[in-house]
């Protein structure tokens, strides 16, 4: 949350939650007085008091301010904390809870921002984001923030499953994609170049809660699954793929739906010892591509099992083959290119076959 304290966001949106309720709860009580005036007063002595006039435009200007604040902070976090009773919402206050993250940014953002004018680039960004917006909103996520040109997002589907979280990331994550290509094609019409994002997604446990100080206060989101998540976007490039999720996430949906997925590699990221499977979902890619990339998995997955086990020359058998069905398989340059790399490597004795990043 940027220039607008959340400690005083959090303030006003309690303060126009309850002035809501006491002024609507003020009409009624002088509705009922009005009513038990007319059985005792003659009629010509009933004028038209504006005090209840005076309480709605009241209770109307607290609503517009509960609906202008939480532009800056999620209706779903103050729900989630609201339902432990209001009295949680104070500094320190933490809950956990299992989640789908999702992170999506624009590729070669610093290159192209250095070509625009500083009104040029947020008039870009503004555009950007409204686009990439409601994929989010319709499937059930919410943006928790804004981090330059990233966007971070949270899929707590209230009520449902693991299975229901992680697949409406996944959807969202798809239906970015396609946001996207609508917008380059505006963009292409307006003599601007297109743009590519790369996402990532995750599923697991985060705690939710506030940060900061007694004048300072920001609703926050951490945990290892955040920064699983972040990481996995920044790979997107390395990998050359657009959409990348975790094998837990992959666990999660649990076939709800057909997801078209390859193995991607067995990682190590930065900030977490234990490696993670990733994979690369395929399904807003046209059927030419999409089809060639599942042929092609299988070389991969075995070529990946082999140099787990040090079977150099085996793993590049696997790949080589790729290579003749898929020359232009990105992925499989890199592969055979890592391979190439560990053998002269000295690797210690309990190397486990996953590549840090």
């Amino acid at each position: 949350m940027t220039l607008i304290t959340a400690g005083l966001v959090t303030g006003l949106l309690l303060y126009a939650g309850v002035v809501t309720f006491l002024l609507f709860r003020q009409r009624k009580i002088t509705q009922r007085i009005a009513r038990a005036a007319t059985r005792v007063i003659p009629e010509p002595v009933i004028r038209n008091d504006d005090s209840e006039q005076r309480f709605l435009e009241k209770a109307d200007e607290a609503m517009r301010l509960n609906q202008t604040f939480q532009k800056f902070v999620p209706k779903q976090f103050v729900d989630h904390f609201a339902k432990h009773g209001i009295d949680t919402l104070v500094l320190g206050r933490a809950d956990e809870d299992e989640v789908a993250i999702l992170f999506c940014d624009i590729r070669g953002f610093t290159g192209l921002s250095e070509k625009m004018k500083p009104q040029e680039l947020m008039n870009f960004l503004n555009s950007y984001f409204l686009r990439m917006n409601d994929p989010i909103h319709q499937n059930g996520g919410f943006i928790d923030k804004f981090i330059g040109d990233a966007i971070m997002a949270l899929f707590d589907h209230p009520g449902g499953t693991g299975t229901d979280k992680a697949t409406d990331a996944v959807n969202a994550a798809l239906d970015l994609q396609k946001a996207l290509r609508v917008y380059n094609t505006h963009r292409a019409k307006s003599g601007y170049e297109g743009i590519r994002v790369g996402v990532g997604v995750h599923y697991g446990p985060v705690i939710l809660g506030t940060v900061g100080s007694d004048d300072r206060m920001d609703t926050t989101v951490i945990g290892d699954s955040v920064n699983i998540a972040f990481r996995l976007e920044g790979l997107a490039p390395k990998y050359h793929a657009d959409i990348v999720i975790s094998a837990q996430t992959l666990k999660a949906i649990n076939n709800k739906q057909q997801i078209d997925c390859r193995v991607l590699d067995l990682v190590r990221v930065k900030g977490r010892q234990a490696p993670i499977r990733i994979y690369e979902v395929l399904n807003h890619l046209n059927d030419d591509i999409r089809k060639q990339k599942l042929v092609v998995a299988p070389y991969i997955r075995d070529g990946l099992a082999c140099r787990m086990t040090r079977d150099w020359q085996e793993a590049l058998g696997h790949f080589n083959k790729a290579l003749l069905i898929a020359p232009d398989d990105r992925l499989l340059h890199y592969h055979i290119h890592t391979i190439e790399t560990l053998i002269h490597a000295e690797l210690p004795a309990d190397w486990d076959g996953a590549v840090s990043h």
